[in-house]
């Protein structure tokens, strides 16, 4: 069963459950709207976050979600957000997603650093057959970085997600199963 009080850390970056006491520096990192292109919410919007953060609490009460706050281990600065969530304990199912990273972090390795400590959490601790992820067709980014960390793409769902400004996102779908764990931690100098 996941730990929703878990703390997962690199010698560079911390996650820590997500907390309402967060809302004043998220605020200062997420007033870029192009930060939200692929992502559900617009988040540069004052109620948009708040709501935000809100629901990701709920879900964390709830034991639904596991909403992690990102943290610069060196002087625990926030740099953004990441979480498990979509869980199914009888299919040994969890879903890796919801992240992202201040602008100014991207490109310093962050993302794969975070992508780890779940991955390992997930199939290490918890015990998970299988680790998915999904993201909007049209963010490239995104994908490549799935792709790199060793991530296999499945499938696109057409029209599958309402997006901000009333877009509809075909929805690409990858996962990590349990037993290829081992070699992509390998693959990517993880240990």
């Amino acid at each position: 069963m996941i730990e929703f009080d878990v703390i997962l850390e690199t010698k560079k970056v911390r996650l820590r459950p997500l907390q309402k006491e967060d809302l004043s520096r998220y605020r200062q990192l997420t007033n870029t709207p192009s930060l939200w292109t692929y992502f559900t919410s617009d988040l540069s919007v004052d109620n948009e976050l708040e709501k935000w953060i809100d629901t990701a609490c709920q879900q964390l009460s709830k034991q639904q979600r596991l909403a992690f706050t990102i943290e610069n281990k060196a002087n625990a600065e926030i740099i953004g957000s990441t979480s498990l969530g979509n869980i199914s304990y009888n299919n040994k199912r969890v879903e890796i997603g919801w992240t992202w990273i201040a602008k100014e972090f991207h490109g310093k390795g962050i993302n794969d650093q975070i992508k780890y400590l779940m991955l390992k959490y997930c199939f290490e601790n918890i015990g998970f057959e299988r680790v998915e992820s999904k993201t909007d067709v049209l963010n490239l980014p995104a994908r490549r970085a799935l792709a790199r960390i060793g991530m296999t793409e499945e499938g696109i769902l057409r029209s599958h997600t309402l997006m901000t400004h009333n877009r509809r996102r075909d929805t690409i779908y990858y996962s990590i199963l349990r037993s290829e764990w081992n070699d992509i931690k390998k693959k990517n100098s993880w240990e």
